[in-house]
């Protein structure tokens, strides 16, 4: 319920993290690209604090602690060691992965770095130019040749031009989407993008004890207050099921707010 008390208390939280919070570079980097960016995810990743002065660095040190961030931390590592199981059971050759909303994609570049170009071929697509443009000056600055950036719609996939994909990875994608219909259209296009025998990776965020907080105060990337919405897992492996995916299980990071679930093609 909406109360003019409520109402006080946001805007004060707006005031204060859009003034005194901006001293954090990680809050600051939330404010020019958005919360939800990928920009800001890459931030998260490296989890390094920096900010202006001693101050800034303290803030940022509580910015990137905060539970949202160290569960995405976690579904990084998780989302690793799918891959790795995903390129061990495709032995022998090289394995193809698209990654459809993956900003500068710093976890891809790992494992591509890893398995090197000829066991594994990347590519990322976003619709935010900052985000590629960061991730190819990352890959280039590692030396890294078998990861690629394009610019491409998560929602309207086309099939890459090397091929179809052996795997597809949707990452912190469909928690931002409130329509549960976008996100069924979506893994069964995805579902026809796979090659034979392909699998799909998606994320999904089953709670968040800060959903309230990042609503009335957090911008995303338009611009606008942050929503996002929290599914059961069930109901989106069923989503799967019902695109044709044979195999459909889900693992939980270790924070336990998000789950990876692995879909075979069959």
């Amino acid at each position: 319920m909406t109360t003019p008390l409520r109402n006080l208390k946001w805007a004060v939280m707006r005031g204060l993290l859009g003034t005194v919070g901006r001293a954090s570079r990680g809050i600051r980097i939330g404010y020019r690209y958005g919360f939800d960016s990928g920009t800001m995810l890459d931030y998260v990743y490296v989890n390094r604090a920096h900010g202006v002065l001693g101050f800034g660095r303290l803030v940022d040190r509580v910015y990137l602690d905060a539970v949202g961030w160290r569960a995405i931390r976690s579904r990084r590592e998780l989302l690793q060691d799918v891959l790795r199981e995903q390129i061990g059971r495709r032995a022998g050759r090289e394995v193809t992965v698209l990654d459809v909303a993956a900003g500068p994609g710093r976890y891809l570049q790992d494992i591509a770095a890893e398995y090197g170009p000829r066991r594994v071929r990347v590519l990322c697509r976003d619709l935010a130019e900052a985000g590629l443009r960061q991730g190819e000056r990352l890959a280039r600055t590692r030396g890294i040749t078998n990861i690629s950036y394009e610019t491409g719609d998560a929602l309207d996939p086309k099939a890459p031009d090397a091929g179809a994909p052996d795997v597809i990875v949707v990452s912190g994608l469909y928690e931002l989407l409130l329509d549960d219909d976008a996100i069924r259209a979506s893994i069964e296009r995805l579902r026809g993008l796979l090659a034979p025998g392909g699998t799909l990776v998606f994320t999904t965020q089953t709670r968040h004890p800060q959903l309230d907080f990042i609503a009335n105060v957090l911008p995303n990337r338009d611009g606008q207050l942050w929503v996002m919405k929290c599914r059961d897992v069930g109901e989106t492996e069923g989503w799967a099921r019902a695109a044709g995916f044979g195999e459909v299980a889900s693992r939980r990071e270790e924070v336990g707010l998000f789950t990876v679930t692995v879909c075979g093609a069959g």
